[in-house]
């Protein structure tokens, strides 16, 4: 699907709020709430807008200690790809999982508490997974920037 300029600004603005309602798109936008409402949909039935959602903020929830893990598994097996990517999954903490070319694997977005909530992350969960070689873990010491909005 090609995106007109109108499609690009509506774009912009759900990532922005997708909270507004037709009748505030339309009035930022200059066409009728049908339209608004009708290119909406089109978005959503092309799979250009997949989901809303609302974005909770980790420190008010306590999971304000942001880790990246590189791993790399012992074998590239697509058995031992497979069976990690699925457990993986299942961890509450693992916000993010990249499979990644370069000296490891993958790389882990991790939220937890604090260090000590990451080290029993790491001892009762993360080390249990099978086919892991190492982990190499790094520290978020502040946020410079973390955006959802993709430009079009």
């Amino acid at each position: 699907m090609a995106l007109d300029a109108t499609d690009k600004k509506l774009l912009l603005l759900l990532q922005e709020d997708s909270t507004q309602t037709t009748k505030q798109l339309s009035l930022k936008l200059n066409l009728s709430v049908t339209a608004i409402y009708e290119r909406v949909k089109k978005l959503e039935r092309e799979g250009i807008v997949s989901k809303y959602v609302a974005l909770v903020d980790r420190n008010k929830v306590n999971r304000g200690f942001v880790v990246f893990c590189h791993l790399k598994l012992i074998q590239h097996t697509k058995e031992y790809l497979t069976k990690f990517e699925h457990e993986v999954k299942q961890l509450d903490e693992v916000l993010e999982c990249y499979h990644v070319s370069g000296d490891y694997d993958y790389i882990l977005k991790i939220y937890v508490a604090d260090m000590e909530a990451y080290r029993e992350f790491m001892v009762t969960k993360l080390t249990t997974l099978q086919h892991i070689g190492s982990t190499h873990s790094t520290f978020m010491i502040g946020e410079v920037k973390n955006t959802n909005v993709i430009s079009v």
